[in-house]
């Protein structure tokens, strides 16, 4: 599925919905903000450190164009490599991410472990024709199909604007913000991993432990005050959900 999202400038991030967003596509993360005349750019796998890292950026650098990505893999393997963006044709003063499943043309074959985006960005965009035309731009789009949306950040002077949004209108503007599907919706994702029963979500990042009333993160497996898991409802000590041969994930998507 994936999350994209892109802020216009002066646009400050809405922590919760990129939790919202982190939690259903929990693959790995990144961002890039436009300060000045270079890109911010920062990929990684925890989703926690990823937003915080770009609220941070972002307010630092809050004048020009930004985004953030969460992935879901459907190409490719999990890792950091295949996180978005990634820079075009090798050119790091422009990025692309992507929500969306590309083209069979772009996914990967046998033993190559980059994703369909990637890819794309790697070797194949340049075929269109430079990306600073309108209509290149344009047959990228119907390449893709409205079922993809694409955000292009680049700081090359020959570039027009730093930003462009392809197929935007199959996205949805909310609050300032643009983003490339539903998940960002606090209701939907509290209500399918249950966090209205063990979590009163506050916003911001944070929720309350409906047991004892603490703040909690939104991704925390338990509260750090009485222990309870917020999966199976179990205190400290009787709880069966995690098992410590496995890698540390989201409690939302543990099962």
């Amino acid at each position: 599925m994936c999350l994209l999202t892109f802020y216009p400038d002066g646009v400050l991030p809405d922590i919760a919905a990129l939790h919202n967003g982190a939690a259903g596509n929990p693959d790995g993360h990144g961002f890039a903000i436009v300060a000045d005349n270079e890109l911010i750019v920062q990929r990684g796998m925890d989703a926690e450190d990823m937003i915080l890292a770009f609220d941070d950026a972002r307010r630092r650098h809050p004048d020009g164009p930004a985004l953030f990505h969460s992935r879901y893999t459907t190409h490719g393997r999990t890792a950091v490599d295949n996180c978005h963006p990634f820079p075009v044709a090798g050119d790091g003063r422009t990025v692309l991410a992507h929500n969306g499943v590309l083209p069979a043309n772009v996914q990967p074959g046998k033993g190559d472990l980059r994703s369909d985006t990637r890819i794309a960005a790697e070797d194949y965009l340049q075929g269109f024709g430079s990306l600073r035309l309108r209509r290149t731009r344009q047959r990228l789009e119907k390449w893709m199909t409205p079922h993809n949306k694409m955000v292009i950040l680049t700081v090359d002077r020959r570039f027009k604007d730093n930003a462009y949004i392809l197929n935007e209108d199959a996205g949805i503007w909310n609050g300032g913000i643009w983003y490339s599907n539903d998940g960002y919706l606090l209701d939907d994702w509290a209500h399918y991993y249950g966090w209205d029963d063990e979590r009163l979500l506050i916003g911001d990042g944070r929720a309350e432990c409906v047991h004892c009333r603490t703040q909690v993160d939104t991704l925390a497996r338990d509260c750090w005050c009485c222990g309870m898991c917020f999966d199976c409802d179990n205190p400290d000590g009787t709880c069966q959900c995690f098992n410590p041969t496995l890698p540390m994930r989201p409690l939302s998507m543990r099962t």
